[in-house]
């Protein structure tokens, strides 16, 4: 599904109330009850949004992520952006390590023109992306490999990430909550994440605008665990104050 600007606000507006009615909906987006009827029933087919009666609401909010090829043309432009401003910040000649996400593939793409670059990475996505840049070296971490997305996780892949230390680490995260955890739905790629975290001599996070006040499952860490936040639109309170507590240098990315 392509979604288009009135699809994109909707899901906007659910995932930050929880629940919403439809008559709400229609309110917010200036539209008729039967345009939104029309688009929470393509959301809702595609699994992006979950229907009851007289409304919707966030599907399967703290245990389970979304699809990956629902996620992957989620917010697909905001991610071309942050991945273009994560490459042009990143120097030839330098290690790398890129874990799951849809935006650290976008940001692999990014790095495509790179020199010198070596790159370890728990994603065969990431791995299939970058094997194409002839001056790039890609090294596979060791592990389960989840058939849904490619990543991959488990004591194997932490175990072998140990034995490095890069640069700089690119994650992504499925949620930020207001508290400044990260978090995300998978313990066994948390553990990968965390052992990416401490194996990094500075941590970028790339997390485009919708995953500020996403819940999630699992904590992965705090705002301050890392150096630097590329989003695609100012964060909302109370956001700015935690990262400017955590010290974390954060940037608005436009391409």
């Amino acid at each position: 599904m392509n979604l288009n600007p009135r699809h994109l606000a909707l899901l906007e507006a659910v995932r930050s109330k929880g629940s919403v009615s439809v008559e709400q909906l229609a309110q917010m987006s200036g539209v008729t009850l039967q345009t939104v009827r029309r688009d929470v029933q393509r959301l809702a087919d595609e699994g992006l949004i979950a229907r009851f009666h007289g409304g919707v609401r966030v599907p399967n909010s703290t245990t389970e992520n979304l699809g990956y090829h629902q996620r992957e043309g989620l917010h697909a432009a905001a991610k071309n952006q942050i991945a273009l401003s994560i490459a042009r910040a990143i120097p030839n000649e330098c290690s790398l390590i890129l874990n799951i996400g849809t935006t650290t593939e976008a940001v692999a793409r990014a790095l495509l023109q790179h020199k010198g670059l070596r790159v370890i990475t728990n994603n065969l996505n990431v791995a299939a992306i970058l094997s194409t840049n002839p001056n790039a070296e890609v090294i596979v971490a060791g592990g389960v490999v989840r058939g849904r997305d490619r990543g991959i996780v488990g004591e194997a892949a932490v175990d072998f990430i140990r034995q490095f230390k890069v640069d700089i680490a690119v994650i992504g995260i499925s949620g930020i909550e207001s508290d400044g955890t990260l978090r995300d739905y998978d313990y066994r790629e948390v553990k990968v994440a965390q052992t990416i975290i401490t194996h990094a001599r500075e941590v970028w996070l790339a997390a485009d605008a919708s995953k500020f006040n996403r819940p999630a499952m699992v904590e992965v860490a705090k705002l301050d665990s890392i150096d630097r936040l590329f989003t695609d639109a100012p964060p909302p309170a109370p956001f700015p104050a935690l990262l400017e507590e955590a010290q974390v240098h954060w940037e608005v990315c436009k391409g």
